[in-house]
């Protein structure tokens, strides 16, 4: 399939790129892409949260007042988890959230987000982005251009210099097409590719 090739002010340059039918014809699988992500975020976590429980809490372990014969609740210590200050009971401990999947699934998966993305007709190629000043503005006029100023926008670039002008934008993630994954495929209104950066792409999926 033929994909037209934009100029970085929104117009027309006459040039095209193809990508294989034997990718855009397949029908894609939401599970595959489904365990493709949820691992994905759950890579994300740290895993570090902790609270303290009874035997950690600062607090002395004696017996505050006999068991019986006083007309209320026994107790046994201060740090008891029924009162203010106790210990939590059966708190987050730290952990590893890491989940692993196969590679040919993810392989798999990344191809399926980009079918998603290409039949949603949320999918643009442009022409390499070449900057005068690496200034953050530069790439504002660009999405401007292309009317995707207000849009959540995934840039795929080989250029370290895109990167740097537009980290500050809301709403624009910068990636190189080697670390693109399925959730950065997919987490966006808009998948905008360079064509030097679809070729890359393309040699991954």
């Amino acid at each position: 399939m033929k994909f037209d090739v934009l100029k970085i002010d929104g117009s027309q340059s006459g040039n095209t790129v193809e990508i294989s039918d034997e990718i855009i014809s397949r029908e894609p699988n939401n599970h595959v892409i489904y365990l493709d992500v949820k691992a994905y975020l759950a890579n994300q976590r740290q895993g570090t949260h902790k609270t303290k429980e009874k035997s950690e809490v600062a607090g002395s372990t004696r017996k505050l007042w006999r068991q019986k014969g006083r007309g209320t609740a026994r107790v046994g210590q201060i740090r008891t988890p029924l009162w203010v200050g106790g210990g939590t009971v059966f708190g987050p401990r730290p952990r590893d959230y890491r989940q692993y999947i196969n590679k040919k699934v993810k392989k798999l998966a990344r191809q399926f987000a980009l079918i998603n993305k290409i039949k949603s007709e949320q999918f643009l190629v442009i022409e390499d982005i070449q900057l005068s000043e690496v200034k953050t503005k530069n790439i504002a006029n660009i999405l401007k251009s292309l009317n995707l100023t207000d849009k959540k926008v995934t840039l795929l670039t080989n250029n370290p210099d895109v990167y740097v002008a537009g980290r500050n934008i809301e709403k624009l993630n910068i990636i190189n097409p080697k670390d693109a994954n399925t959730y950065t495929l997919l987490n966006n209104q808009k998948l905008v590719v360079e064509k030097s950066a679809l070729d890359d792409l393309i040699k991954i999926l």
